[in-house]
């Protein structure tokens, strides 16, 4: 084992510390594969807050009116399909985002079967190198020296399953903003298969995922295994993932502009921003989803309620001359 510039106590120090999310289990539940977990994790995911946010939707409570982008009665009498439809179309889609995942995730080592400190100490050379060539050769080996082992942890256990997890994030963003993209300007692809999705004028929580079968293969099933390969992530690490993309893709839709709902606050991509894309005057806008909206700013398709309010005034005058 070449451990360059490792020590016996530095390698002591790297083997003893983990980090607080980390779990030397072989599975993270008892009896329950990880692969398995990280396909029943989005579906549990999707339901738990979906219910939580229908909760709010027929709950009588007046602080939340406030907070709603539409009207109750507003969702019942604009949208051109029942909740009930919306129901048995997403079960389906997770039928058939499990069975495929099934044959997608594999059951990857984890926990206690990887061995963390040699995968570490085949990274020790590749810190090196940027270390001296960095700062150079001597002052490099002194940094090494005495915060090597620091670095290296942290460069493992932080910094590469963060990049990872940001680079399937922007993976599934780009991947699906295209593919969103080219759904409303075809039009054969928009009646064919997105114009479903748009039966929800009014969006709603777990109305997120009402697609037709083709699209939510393409869209979502695909999006994130690709984000996930590419990403080249662990089995944990695309549990994380999927959990988190499928809690913002259910947020999106929720209807409500909450200030202090933490997946609202980490990006101007939230329920309002897809809020206007469900409306007609925004049809061809706000194509960016889950998580940011980087490719709206840099392609012209963003659309705020500020751009709404101009484009009504500008018409008004318009009309008034």
């Amino acid at each position: 084992m070449n451990a360059t510039f490792l020590d016996r106590a530095q390698l002591r120090y790297l083997s003893d510390h983990t980090p607080f999310y980390y779990s030397p289990k072989v599975a993270l539940v008892p009896w329950f594969a990880d692969n398995i977990l990280a396909l029943a994790a989005p579906v549990i995911a999707y339901w738990v807050l979906s219910l939580v946010f229908h909760w709010f939707d027929m709950s009588e409570w007046k602080w939340l009116d406030k907070y709603r982008l539409h009207e109750s009665e507003e969702v019942k009498s604009r949208n051109l399909v029942t909740r009930t439809d919306v129901v048995i179309a997403v079960v389906f889609q997770h039928i058939v985002q499990t069975a495929i995942g099934y044959l997608w995730v594999e059951d990857k080592p984890a926990g206690a079967q990887i061995d963390h400190l040699a995968n570490m100490v085949q990274m020790a050379p590749y810190l090196e190198r940027v270390a001296t060539g960095v700062l150079g050769k001597e002052a490099g080996a002194q940094l090494l020296a005495s915060r090597g082992a620091d670095g290296l942890y942290s460069v493992y256990w932080w910094a590469i399953p963060v990049a990872k997890f940001f680079l399937g994030m922007f993976i599934i963003d780009t991947w699906q903003y295209f593919l969103h993209r080219a759904m409303h300007t075809n039009s054969y692809l928009y009646k064919k298969f997105h114009s479903w999705h748009h039966r929800l004028y009014v969006p709603f929580a777990f109305g997120a995922l009402y697609n037709h079968p083709v699209e939510g293969f393409l869209l979502d099933t695909c999006g994130a295994g690709i984000a996930e390969w590419i990403a080249h992530m662990s089995t944990r690490e695309a549990m994380l993932l999927f959990v988190v993309s499928t809690l913002k893709t259910v947020d999106d839709h929720c209807g409500y502009k909450l200030p202090w709902d933490p997946l609202q606050m980490f990006s101007p991509n939230n329920a309002d921003y897809h809020d206007i894309h469900h409306q007609v005057i925004g049809i061809k806008s706000n194509f960016s989803q889950p998580f940011f909206i980087h490719w709206d700013a840099i392609l012209g398709t963003r659309m705020t309620r500020k751009d709404i309010e101009l484009r009504r005034s500008k018409r008004q005058t318009q009309k008034a001359q």
